[in-house]
């Protein structure tokens, strides 16, 4: 079902529950969000096709740059008292968010004071839990989220002679060996290498990367991501750049290239590359599970997720918050949901869209494409696998991102980059600590 023919259905739908009555014609929503290029024309379909399904709220969307910008520029509003109604936050921004006291308005406060019908447990537990708070409440709406996936080259697979994909990092490593072998120049290399290497080889492995649950239990949380297992595979990764199993490619995305150009044959980063890759490779390719390292786990935990979330920002009347919460309602049917998971191979953040998608036959005709869910559903989150809540966390990624590129670099040992990265990430959770206890 396309959105254009659900947005008829939606229209009895809204009848049907009715809107506030204190919103005049055309209240406008503002919606601030880092969606850029073909995903922020996915943003703008989105809006606009929820505005035609009813006449007293008009979502208006708003590119405000990368994730970092966005958030920041909706700090500054909100203590110039020129907030939108909604902001999109990645997921690293949380802890930040919750600390804005008297800025946010938590999704589960907001839906009950419109007297809507809101029911947590149609969300996909790994993505939800990353945003609820030790009770349960929900602060903001999930909405782009991922999780990274290995993506590989079926093309340069078949030359290889590799019959399937990895599973381990023995396997990635002897896989990557045959594409030399077959004349490829890089094995793999990998992209937001703290949320793939750090964050989720924690997650995936059950191990911690810090105290108090991740910093879900408390403020006082310290680093512990410095520990034998994550030092022994960065160490061993690092010692393969010489034979060109692996291949540095930047931080974020900027390795796409190295993957789509078919200079390397295997690539782990966001499943939300599933839209870029498909338009820039011209090879088959396919995505996998993230390998398991079998020195540290006999079976993998979970992922955790990355993307962002939307946050409602108090300070505007009332009655504008009956349409922000129609809007997340909206977002989250299973045919919105559906639509926007099958565009970009961002994650359907409820079962019931995931199950859409299986009945429209789109993981049949696009094998791997439910990989993602899969990694997120393979287990109950434990404290280790729910996902991260760390103040200054946006400039603690950057401080790990430069004390890896020293171990890239030969500067530095992977103990020595670790052991700097949690001393120097600790500086920074002691102020937040300070400034928010």
């Amino acid at each position: 079902m396309k959105l254009s023919t659900y947005a008829l259905s939606a229209v009895a739908a809204a009848a049907l529950t009715g809107l506030s009555t204190t919103a005049t014609a055309q209240t406008e929503i503002q919606w601030w969000h880092a969606m850029g290029g073909a995903n922020g024309e996915r943003v703008d379909k989105i809006a606009a096709d929820f505005n035609a399904t009813q006449s007293d709220y008009k979502v208006v969307p708003a590119y405000k740059g990368n994730y970092t910008e966005t958030m920041t520029a909706a700090v500054a509003a909100f203590r110039a008292n020129e907030q939108p109604h909604i902001v999109q936050v990645f997921e690293v921004g949380t802890a930040t968010m919750m600390a804005a006291k008297g800025a946010v308005y938590p999704i589960t406060e907001l839906m009950a004071d419109a007297n809507k019908d809101f029911d947590q447990s149609v969300y996909l537990p790994a993505v939800v839990s990353y945003y609820q708070t030790s009770d349960g409440d929900l602060l903001s709406m999930p909405f782009n989220s991922s999780t990274p996936v290995l993506w590989y080259n079926k093309d340069a697979f078949e030359k290889a002679g590799i019959g399937a994909p990895p599973k381990t990092w023995d396997e990635l490593n002897a896989a990557a060996q045959k594409l030399l072998d077959s004349g490829m120049t890089c094995g793999y290399s990998f992209g937001w290498q703290s949320w793939v290497m750090i964050e989720n080889y924690g997650a995936w492995h059950n191990l911690p990367m810090g105290t108090e649950e991740n910093g879900f239990a408390g403020l006082d949380t310290e680093f512990t991501f410095n520990n034998e297992a994550v030092v022994n595979r960065l160490q061993s990764i690092a010692d393969s750049q010489a034979s060109g199993l692996f291949k540095y490619g930047g931080r974020r995305g900027d390795s796409l290239s190295l993957f789509t150009s078919g200079e390397c044959g295997m690539w782990m980063n966001s499943s939300a590359y599933y839209g870029s890759i498909k338009d820039q490779a011209k090879f088959t390719f396919g995505q996998t599970m993230l390998p398991l390292d079998t020195d540290v786990a006999d079976a993998a935990q979970n992922s955790i997720i990355g993307g962002a979330t939307l946050w409602v920002l108090r300070g505007h009347d009332q009655g504008d918050y009956a349409g922000v919460a129609d809007f997340m309602n909206y977002l989250s049917t299973p045919e919105v949901q559906a639509w926007w998971h099958q565009e970009t191979g961002y994650v359907p953040i409820t079962t019931a869209a995931s199950t859409l998608s299986a009945e429209q036959g789109f993981y049949d005709a696009n094998p791997g494409t439910d990989t993602a869910i899969k990694e997120l559903s393979l287990n109950a989150p434990t404290p280790n696998s729910r996902g991260l809540r760390f103040g200054n966390f946006v400039q603690v990624r950057d401080i790990i991102n430069e004390e890896m590129e020293a171990l890239w670099a030969g500067k530095a040992t992977a103990q020595q980059a670790m052991d700097t990265a949690v001393e120097r990430g600790n500086a920074l959770l002691r102020k937040f600590e300070s400034a928010n206890n």
